[in-house]
C-alpha cells in the first residue's frame, strides 16, 4: 500500500444539519426553478413536493441555522494535521462534485443529520497555492445512511511553497470537439442575484459588499461560483431529466473565472451518448455572454426522458 500523503485522512468535527420545507422553496426560487413545470420545488403543498437534488450543497455554510451566521469566523475550518495553517480568508473554490444516494426528505424535522468530513487530498501547488481536496457525506446520525457524497477542493491563493505533493494530473471532461452544443441556456444575472442566494445560508461578504472584492482585484462583489454550479444543474435536469429529482445520479463543474452582478450567463450542454446504467453522460460548460467561460469540465450523469425545444 503507497503511502499516503500529508494530511490525508483528517477528519474534520461532525456537525449537525438542518432545514425547513421553506429552505428548499427558497433554494430553487433562487436557482431558477420556473413556473409551472417545476411547482414540484416551489409550492409545498404540490403533491410531488421535493427537494432540487443540490440542495445539500448549501448544508456545509449553513448547519441547523436559520438566523445569518458570522460566514469568515465560520469558515475558519479546524487546521489539517501535518499541513501549514491555511488563510480561509484567501480561498476560492476549485471544484464540486455531488453524489446523489438517496433523496432528502422535505424537512429533516423529526430527524437528526449531520455532515462527516474528511481530507483526500492537500496538494502544494508552489507559488500560486495550495489545493485542499475533501469529501462530505450527509448523514442520518441514527441510521448512518448516507444521503449525498461531495468531492470539492479549496485553492487556498498564494499558500504554497510548503514542500507538499504537487498532486495527481487532473482528470478532465471537455465538450465533445466540433461539435455545436445539443442544448443551449441563458440566465440573466442581476446586480441584486447574490443578494437572494446568500439567503439559503451562504454569507460570505464577497457576494454582497463591495470592500472584499476591491481587495482581490475583482473590482466589486462577484456571485458565488456556487448560484453558476446550481443554476447550471438546473439547467441541465430541466432540459434533459424532465425535472425529476430522481433522474439526477451525479453533478461536476470547475470553477474557472468570476462572474460579476448583472452578467448573463450561457449554459451549453451536450449530450454524449455514453451510458452509466440507465443513466448518460451530458456535458456542459458555463460561459459569460460575451466573455470568458466560468463553469469547465462540467459533467452530470442523468436518466434522460425529455430533450426540451431550445429556449
Amino acid at each position: 500500500m503507497s503511502e499516503q500523503g500529508p494530511g490525508v485522512g483528517f477528519a474534520f468535527p461532525t456537525f449537525e444539519v438542518s432545514w425547513k420545507k421553506r429552505d428548499l422553496l427558497l433554494f430553487a426560487a433562487s436557482i431558477g426553478a420556473t413556473y409551472p413545470d417545476e411547482l414540484h420545488y416551489l409550492y409545498e403543498l404540490n403533491p410531488n413536493f421535493a427537494a432540487f437534488p443540490t440542495y445539500p450543497i448549501i448544508l456545509p455554510f449553513k448547519h441547523t441555522d436559520s438566523e445569518v451566521i458570522d460566514f469568515y469566523a465560520r469558515s475558519d475550518s479546524t487546521p489539517i494535521a501535518g499541513v501549514p495553517k491555511f488563510d480561509t480568508k484567501h480561498v476560492l473554490d476549485g471544484e464540486r462534485k455531488l453524489e446523489f444516494l438517496k433523496p432528502i426528505p422535505v424537512t429533516s424535522e423529526g430527524r437528526k443529520f449531520e455532515v462527516r468530513s474528511k481530507v483526500l487530498g492537500v496538494y502544494d501547488k508552489g507559488k500560486p497555492g495550495t489545493v485542499v481536496e475533501s469529501e462530505r457525506l450527509l448523514v442520518d446520525a441514527q441510521s448512518s445512511e448516507v444521503y449525498t457524497r461531495e468531492v470539492g477542493s479549496g485553492f487556498y491563493v498564494g499558500q504554497g511553497g510548503w514542500g507538499g505533493p504537487k498532486g495527481p494530473k487532473t482528470v478532465n471532461f471537455p465538450p465533445p470537439a466540433n461539435t455545436p452544443p445539443t442544448a443551449t441556456r441563458t440566465t440573466q444575472t442581476t446586480l441584486e442575484t447574490a443578494l437572494l442566494y446568500r439567503l439559503n445560508g451562504d454569507y460570505n461578504p464577497l457576494h454582497a459588499t463591495p470592500e472584499p472584492g476591491v481587495k482581490m482585484g475583482f473590482g466589486g462583489p462577484i456571485i458565488h461560483g456556487l448560484f453558476s454550479w446550481n443554476t447550471a444543474a438546473h439547467a441541465v435536469l430541466q432540459q434533459f431529466g424532465k425535472s425529476k429529482p430522481e433522474n439526477l445520479k451525479e453533478f461536476q463543474a470547475r470553477f474557472a473565472a468570476p462572474v460579476k452582478p448583472g452578467d448573463k450567463l450561457v449554459t451549453e450542454m451536450w449530450r454524449t451518448g455514453q451510458k452509466e446504467g440507465e443513466f448518460e453522460e451530458i456535458r456542459f460548460i458555463v460561459r459569460v455572454e460575451g466573455g470568458k467561460t466560468v463553469l469547465t469540465n462540467g459533467r452530470a450523469l442523468v436518466r434522460v426522458e425529455e430533450v426540451r425545444a431550445k429556449l
